[in-house]
Protein backbone atom coordinates (compact mmCIF):
# COMPACT_ATOMS: atom_id res chain seq x y z
CA UNK A 1 0.00 0.00 0.00
CA UNK A 2 1.50 3.38 -0.96
CA UNK A 3 2.02 6.21 1.51
CA UNK A 4 -0.94 8.56 1.10
CA UNK A 5 0.82 11.82 2.01
CA UNK A 6 2.93 11.77 -1.16
CA UNK A 7 1.99 12.47 -4.77
CA UNK A 8 3.08 9.97 -7.44
CA UNK A 9 6.17 12.11 -8.07
CA UNK A 10 7.12 12.09 -4.36
CA UNK A 11 5.95 15.54 -3.24
CA UNK A 12 4.33 15.83 0.17
CA UNK A 13 0.67 16.88 0.15
CA UNK A 14 -2.42 16.92 2.34
CA UNK A 15 -4.68 14.00 1.43
CA UNK A 16 -7.95 14.99 -0.25
CA UNK A 17 -10.76 13.58 1.91
CA UNK A 18 -13.61 15.40 0.13
CA UNK A 19 -15.08 12.24 -1.41
CA UNK A 20 -14.87 10.17 1.78
CA UNK A 21 -18.09 9.67 3.71
CA UNK A 22 -18.36 11.20 7.16
CA UNK A 23 -18.43 8.35 9.68
CA UNK A 24 -18.00 8.06 13.43
CA UNK A 25 -14.31 7.66 14.15
CA UNK A 26 -12.58 6.85 17.39
CA UNK A 27 -8.97 6.23 18.41
CA UNK A 28 -7.28 5.24 21.66
CA UNK A 29 -3.59 5.72 22.42
CA UNK A 30 -1.40 5.12 25.46
CA UNK A 31 2.01 5.92 26.86
CA UNK A 32 4.16 6.00 29.99
CA UNK A 33 6.49 8.36 31.79
CA UNK A 34 9.04 6.71 34.06
CA UNK A 35 10.66 8.61 36.92
CA UNK A 36 12.36 8.27 40.25
CA UNK A 37 10.12 6.83 42.95
CA UNK A 38 10.60 10.02 44.99
CA UNK A 39 9.26 12.12 42.10
CA UNK A 40 6.23 9.88 41.77
CA UNK A 41 5.63 10.07 45.52
CA UNK A 42 5.65 13.86 45.25
CA UNK A 43 3.00 13.70 42.50
CA UNK A 44 0.90 11.10 44.34
CA UNK A 45 1.00 13.00 47.61
CA UNK A 46 -0.07 16.27 46.04
CA UNK A 47 3.05 17.91 47.40
CA UNK A 48 4.27 19.46 44.18
CA UNK A 49 4.50 23.24 44.53
CA UNK A 50 3.12 23.71 40.99
CA UNK A 51 -0.18 22.03 41.89
CA UNK A 52 -2.08 18.97 40.70
CA UNK A 53 0.39 17.52 38.19
CA UNK A 54 -1.93 14.85 36.75
CA UNK A 55 -4.92 17.20 36.59
CA UNK A 56 -2.93 19.81 34.69
CA UNK A 57 -1.49 17.11 32.40
CA UNK A 58 -5.03 15.89 31.65
CA UNK A 59 -6.10 19.39 30.53
CA UNK A 60 -2.89 19.74 28.50
CA UNK A 61 -3.64 16.46 26.71
CA UNK A 62 -7.13 17.62 25.80
CA UNK A 63 -5.68 20.86 24.46
CA UNK A 64 -3.02 18.89 22.55
CA UNK A 65 -5.67 16.77 20.83
CA UNK A 66 -7.50 19.93 19.77
CA UNK A 67 -4.32 21.51 18.36
CA UNK A 68 -2.89 18.48 16.50
CA UNK A 69 -3.33 20.05 13.06
CA UNK A 70 -1.19 22.99 14.23
CA UNK A 71 1.64 20.63 15.22
CA UNK A 72 1.61 17.88 12.58
CA UNK A 73 1.94 19.53 9.16
CA UNK A 74 -0.32 17.32 7.01
CA UNK A 75 -3.10 16.64 9.54
CA UNK A 76 -6.54 17.96 8.77
CA UNK A 77 -8.10 20.29 11.36
CA UNK A 78 -10.97 18.30 12.86
CA UNK A 79 -14.07 19.06 14.85
CA UNK A 80 -13.57 16.69 17.78
CA UNK A 81 -16.72 15.46 19.49
CA UNK A 82 -15.03 13.86 22.49
CA UNK A 83 -11.62 13.77 24.15
CA UNK A 84 -10.90 11.77 27.30
CA UNK A 85 -7.46 11.71 28.91
CA UNK A 86 -6.77 9.55 31.92
CA UNK A 87 -3.52 9.49 33.87
CA UNK A 88 -2.83 6.98 36.62
CA UNK A 89 0.03 5.88 38.80
CA UNK A 90 0.62 2.29 37.74
CA UNK A 91 3.93 1.37 39.40
CA UNK A 92 6.18 2.85 42.04
CA UNK A 93 8.00 4.79 39.33
CA UNK A 94 5.67 5.42 36.38
CA UNK A 95 2.55 7.27 35.30
CA UNK A 96 0.37 5.72 32.59
CA UNK A 97 -1.64 7.86 30.17
CA UNK A 98 -4.55 6.74 27.99
CA UNK A 99 -6.36 9.06 25.59
CA UNK A 100 -9.55 8.45 23.61
CA UNK A 101 -10.59 10.85 20.86
CA UNK A 102 -13.75 10.74 18.76
CA UNK A 103 -15.32 12.64 15.89
CA UNK A 104 -17.76 12.21 13.06
CA UNK A 105 -15.87 13.15 9.96
CA UNK A 106 -14.01 12.20 6.82
CA UNK A 107 -10.67 11.30 8.39
CA UNK A 108 -9.52 9.50 11.50
CA UNK A 109 -8.37 10.75 14.89
CA UNK A 110 -5.34 8.55 15.49
CA UNK A 111 -2.95 11.50 15.42
CA UNK A 112 -5.13 13.44 17.86
CA UNK A 113 -5.11 10.54 20.35
CA UNK A 114 -1.34 10.13 20.03
CA UNK A 115 -0.81 13.87 20.39
CA UNK A 116 -2.99 13.95 23.51
CA UNK A 117 -0.82 11.29 25.15
CA UNK A 118 2.44 12.98 24.17
CA UNK A 119 1.35 16.43 25.38
CA UNK A 120 0.05 14.98 28.65
CA UNK A 121 3.32 13.18 29.34
CA UNK A 122 5.39 16.20 28.27
CA UNK A 123 3.42 18.27 30.76
CA UNK A 124 4.26 15.83 33.56
CA UNK A 125 7.90 16.11 32.51
CA UNK A 126 7.76 19.90 32.42
CA UNK A 127 6.17 20.17 35.83
CA UNK A 128 8.62 17.74 37.46
CA UNK A 129 11.88 18.41 35.63
CA UNK A 130 13.22 20.57 38.47
CA UNK A 131 13.38 17.49 40.70
CA UNK A 132 13.97 14.73 38.11
CA UNK A 133 15.53 15.50 34.72
CA UNK A 134 16.03 11.77 34.06
CA UNK A 135 12.36 11.02 33.40
CA UNK A 136 11.70 8.97 30.27
CA UNK A 137 8.61 9.02 28.08
CA UNK A 138 8.09 5.63 26.46
CA UNK A 139 5.81 3.26 24.59
CA UNK A 140 3.52 5.90 23.13
CA UNK A 141 1.36 3.98 20.69
CA UNK A 142 -2.04 3.53 19.14
CA UNK A 143 -4.10 0.84 20.90
CA UNK A 144 -7.19 0.84 18.70
CA UNK A 145 -9.12 2.76 16.07
CA UNK A 146 -12.55 2.42 14.58
CA UNK A 147 -14.47 3.91 11.67
CA UNK A 148 -13.62 4.93 8.18
CA UNK A 149 -12.93 2.88 5.06
CA UNK A 150 -10.18 0.86 6.73
CA UNK A 151 -12.57 -0.20 9.50
CA UNK A 152 -11.61 -1.27 12.96
CA UNK A 153 -8.11 -2.09 14.17
CA UNK A 154 -6.87 -3.22 17.56
CA UNK A 155 -3.31 -3.78 18.72
CA UNK A 156 -2.52 -7.40 19.49
CA UNK A 157 -2.28 -7.68 23.28
CA UNK A 158 1.03 -9.55 22.88
CA UNK A 159 2.59 -6.96 20.56
CA UNK A 160 5.49 -4.83 21.77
Amino acid sequence: MPLTHFTPDGAAHMVNVAEKPATRRRAVAEGWIHMDAATLALIAGGGHHKGDVLGIARIAGIMGAKRTADLVPLCHPLLLTQVEVDLAIRTDSAVYCRAMVATTGQTGVEMEALCAVQVSLLTVYDMCKAVDRGMTISTVRLIEKSGGVSGDWQRDANAR
